[in-house]
């Protein structure tokens, strides 16, 4: 192609519309002539801009790229390792692996010691070398660290992390058993048994003296209880504190069979029984009852009802031996001046013990305060030294003469004749008696012979017996009364008397009036 070929084809080329025009002959070129400026480098402005953010954005990638892959390989430091401010049982784990944390655990667990506190005794130390004491791994602190996800490791630096893994432990059981034994709770100095709670006597009534602790050992439950604090990692265990290591006392305080004890005995010794005897007195209460009660070695009451029955028939024979002048003898100050001893077989007190001990016991069992005379089979006029009292009938053999004295005054007289004294069966014996009855008119019989007839028979208006066979009567057949008419022509031992004196007598004499015969 020409020159003006090629010219002619960039022309087209860079007027491309016209070239697209229909003509029948081509325009005419036109040179421009170029100056400096036209041939200066061409530099869009828009050009520039998207080029400088295109070198921005592969800087920002690469630190990315850059940064990802750090962050990455971060994450992948952690994936075996405890984050940051990781703490396992107390202790710092940062970064390092469940290995060398469990190899951190294992450390303390070496040192480890019980304290083990006992009753009334001090403290004693255990150490875990003694006892074979050690770790054992379970997974426990593999299993915390892959809980952790290695992408979150820069959390570490933010927040703490404090995890407690089982510290999985072993001990020597029979070393453990050998050290309880060489503890000083052990030892049999220091074995004190408990003491059972028991029934005593206080102040005025029954009361429950609680059990004691004492200091004797359980072995087993000792063992037992610390062989769990040692599996738990405990540093101190204190016996005082479990009660099953100790004995207990088979009965405390509580135990109803004990309280029922203490009901029945403040029962008994609730009765107060203040016994007359004119002007003494004597109280039976709980101070004496509580003697008779006995108890078990738990201080159970025991019921024995045979030996209780005997404390108290024994406590009524005591006061019928104190108080009982029947079968006694006492002085008597007669008439005449004379003061004589007399034996009252007939008369006096006499304390019905049959009777008397039925009766307390009811008023023991039923806890009766009252205030009161004992059961008597024989009263007499008067307490005291002078039981006859200043009623009575005095009969002086020696002088054949009677007396009745009623309230100290003197209301009747007679002269008499007693027992015959040639014979020793027909003496009037002394002592003191009391009307047995009166009868009016009788007839007098001796003893029966052989034959059936009567040794005597005599008629009599007036009887009053008091002596057995022996009393008062009438006796029309004596010569004379008084004197010495009783040496030779005696009674067979009755007390003869004139006929008008029996019938004044038979009048005014009472029963229970002491009858008082001596020589």
């Amino acid at each position: 192609m020409s020159d003006r070929e090629e010219i002619n084809g960039k022309t087209n080329g860079s007027t491309g519309h016209r070239a697209r025009r229909k003509s029948a002959r081509p325009n005419q070129i036109a040179y421009v002539p170029i100056n400096e400026e036209d041939l200066a480098p061409y530099e869009p402005p828009v050009k520039k801009k998207h080029k400088a953010l295109k070198i921005t954005g592969i800087t920002a990638a690469m630190v990315l790229v850059a940064a990802g892959a750090a962050y990455a390989g971060v994450s992948y430091y952690y994936s075996d390792k405890f984050f940051e401010g990781t703490t396992v049982n107390g202790i710092d784990c940062s970064g390092k692996t469940a290995y060398q944390a469990e190899q951190e655990i294992a450390k303390a667990v070496e040192n480890y010691s019980i304290e083990v506190d006992s009753r009334n005794l001090e403290p004693q130390t255990i150490s875990g070398e003694q006892i074979g004491y050690s770790y054992v791994s379970d997974g426990s602190v593999l299993r915390l660290l892959k809980e952790q996800k290695p992408y979150e490791w820069i959390r570490g630096y933010f927040e703490k992390k404090s995890y407690t893994a089982a510290e999985n432990t072993t001990y020597d059981k029979e070393k453990l058993k050998a050290q309880v034994k060489e503890l000083d709770c052990a030892k049999e100095e220091n074995q004190v048994a408990p003491e059972d709670a028991y029934v005593a006597y206080g102040d005025s009534e029954f009361e429950i003296v609680p059990e004691t602790e004492g200091s004797e050992l359980n072995m087993r439950e000792a063992y037992n209880v610390l062989s769990e604090a040692v599996s738990d990692n405990e540093s101190s265990v204190d016996f005082e504190s479990n009660p099953d290591v100790y004995v207990k006392a088979a009965v405390t305080s509580d135990d109803p069979d004990l309280q029922a004890s203490l009901d029945a005995c403040n029962n008994f010794t609730k009765a107060s029984i203040t016994y007359t005897f004119g002007d003494e007195t004597v109280t039976l209460d709980g101070s004496t009852i509580k003697d008779w009660l006995n108890f078990d070695e738990k201080g159970q009451l025991i019921r024995d009802d045979a030996s209780f029955q005997q404390h108290i028939a024994d406590y009524v024979a005591q006061l019928a031996a104190a108080h009982d002048t029947v079968g006694t003898e006492r002085s008597f100050q007669t008439t005449s001046g004379r003061t004589v001893s007399v034996y009252g077989s007939a008369y006096g007190w006499q304390i019905d013990q049959a009777t008397e001990v039925a009766q307390l016991t009811q008023e023991i069992q039923s806890g009766t305060q009252t205030t009161r005379e004992p059961a008597y089979s024989m009263t007499a006029n008067a307490h005291g030294a002078n039981d006859i009292g200043n009623t009575y009938i005095e009969v002086d053999l020696s002088e054949q003469h009677m007396y009745y004295y009623q309230d100290g005054a003197d209301i009747f007289e007679s002269d008499i004749v007693s027992g015959d004294m040639r014979y020793a069966d027909r003496q009037t014996p002394s002592g003191i008696y009391t009307l047995y009855y009166k009868k009016s008119p009788d007839v007098l019989r001796g003893k029966q012979l052989a034959n059936g007839k009567y040794e005597y028979e005599a008629k009599v208006n007036y009887w009053m017996p008091f002596n057995g066979g022996i009393g008062f009567h009438d006796a029309n057949w004596q010569p004379y009364f008084g004197g010495d008419r009783y040496l030779e022509g005696g009674s067979h031992g009755c007390i003869n008397m004139p006929p008008e004196k029996a019938a004044e007598l038979y009048e005014i004499i009472q029963y229970n009036v002491p009858i008082v015969c001596f020589y």
